[in-house]
């Protein structure tokens, strides 16, 4: 995927000229994906002329690779060292934001050796996030977005952890919050939601019936002033998943994976991923070499996985049906584009049941002390699918991307998670139940 630039007001055929009227740093405009058709900046998601979704473009940064490699080496430890490449404004760092970002890579070599993998094997563990997903990442882009419309109300559909990561960054920048998630998400992620005070709404009906609700609000009068970050502020939110990318090539030593494993939901923070790996080879930072991206689904809201397996380019909606709630998205928007990018890089788009994503947390956690919730189950589980199907070449450098903490998803594993046993305060009772020897 080229990455798209506006180049001043020079006026290119087939092309809308714009002047960004709103301070977002490098970002020069939105860009149409299927026409490439070019809009002013703005709360838009949807090309006026073919409907194709939006996404930002830049003029992104002259000068040398290293001047650059210092300048974010320079900055601070969250996403916003890698803001000459993110539309927000150079001062971020200075605002009320929560900072996500510079999550740990974890060289996960005990789960490579249960794995057979002897290339080197990574674990981006976004669960050291402030609200303990990434989505931290791509909200607090989307605030800033909002800021620069402004906007007062911060909104989003979600299967759970984006409506924790939007309250607390909207009580955290001053906002209002209405967030809306379907009515039978896991307790965890309800809790956490609903305690930085905004209003959390729940929709009868699953994720699809949750967007399709937020898309009529955005129309009506009651809608008015509202920024919803999965929706009208998409382009720009989804421009927070970049920064794993840019994370992952600097921590091991401004390089490319091999290969990289990411989970899919909507499927954006696939197709960003790779944007920001493209766009670090763009400007130098990183070799320009070939790399592999893999898509991860669970069994039971598996539609990309379908398409690709059937060797589709349409991907067909499927109603939801698992654990892997925060991946229950049965209408992924970025579903094309996902299995554009895993058949241009050589990659592949694989499944897992319930049951694998469950035996997967556990694996993680017993290997590696991470507590990884479903998503990660569902990535790791694929991970090991492919690496035993011969998919994955354990002899290369492969990350596996865990988006969230498993003390969200307790549900999941609980019942095959409980205390060893139960005894008397005593030696003796120790003893007899045959504990603490090795």
């Amino acid at each position: 995927m080229a990455v798209q630039t506006v180049a001043g007001n020079a006026a290119t055929p087939g092309t809308t000229t714009t002047t960004p009227s709103v301070d977002l740093g490098p970002a020069a405009a939105l860009s149409c994906r299927e026409c490439g058709e070019r809009f002013e900046l703005g709360p838009l998601f949807a090309c006026a002329s073919c409907f194709g979704p939006l996404e930002v473009a830049y003029d992104l940064p002259a000068g040398s690779p290293e001047e650059l490699k210092a300048r974010i080496e320079a900055g601070p430890d969250n996403i916003w060292r890698y803001a000459p490449l993110l539309p927000v404004p150079a001062d971020v760092a200075q605002k009320p934001n929560l900072n996500p970002g510079f999550t740990k890579l974890v060289k996960a070599d005990n789960l490579a050796r249960e794995l057979g993998v002897t290339g080197g094997l990574y674990v981006k563990d976004d669960s050291g996030n402030p609200t303990h997903s990434f989505k931290d990442r791509v909200v607090a882009i989307a605030v800033e977005a909002a800021r620069a419309f402004g906007f007062t109300t911060l909104s989003c559909s979600s299967t759970g952890n984006l409506a924790g990561a939007v309250g607390a960054a909207a009580a955290r920048a001053g906002l209002r919050s209405c967030v809306f998630i379907p009515h039978d998400l896991e307790q965890g992620k309800v809790v956490m939601a609903a305690v930085y005070g905004g209003e959390l709404v729940g929709i009868e009906g699953n994720y699809d019936d949750v967007n399709r609700f937020c898309s009529e609000l955005i129309g009506d009068p009651l809608g008015e002033g509202w920024g919803f970050v999965n929706v009208n502020l998409r382009p720009y939110y989804g421009e927070g998943s970049k920064t794993l990318a840019y994370e992952i090539c600097e921590q091991l030593g401004w390089r490319l994976p091999d290969q990289i494993v990411i989970p899919i939901a909507s499927g954006s923070q696939l197709t960003k991923i790779d944007k920001g790996l493209q766009e670090l080879i763009k400007l130098g930072l990183v070799e320009d070499r070939p790399y592999k991206i893999f898509g991860a689904q669970a069994e039971g809201c598996s539609p990309v996985s379908a398409a690709f397996k059937a060797g589709h380019d349409v991907v067909r909606p499927q109603k939801p049906n698992t654990i892997a709630k925060s991946l229950a998205i049965g209408n992924p928007a970025d579903g094309p584009y996902v299995l554009d990018i895993a058949r241009r890089t050589g990659g592949a788009v694989e499944d897992v049941t319930d049951e694998q994503v469950v035996d997967a947390i556990k694996l993680l956690a017993r290997t590696e002390g991470i507590f990884g919730e479903t998503a990660g189950g569902v990535t790791l589980g694929v991970t090991k699918k492919l690496i035993e199907a011969g998919v994955i070449d354990p002899a290369l450098t492969t990350v596996v991307v865990n988006t969230g903490d498993g003390l969200k998803t307790l549900d999941a594993v609980s019942a095959t998670s409980q205390a060893t046993a139960t005894i008397k305060p005593s030696l003796d009772a120790f003893r007899t139940a045959g504990l603490g020897s090795a």
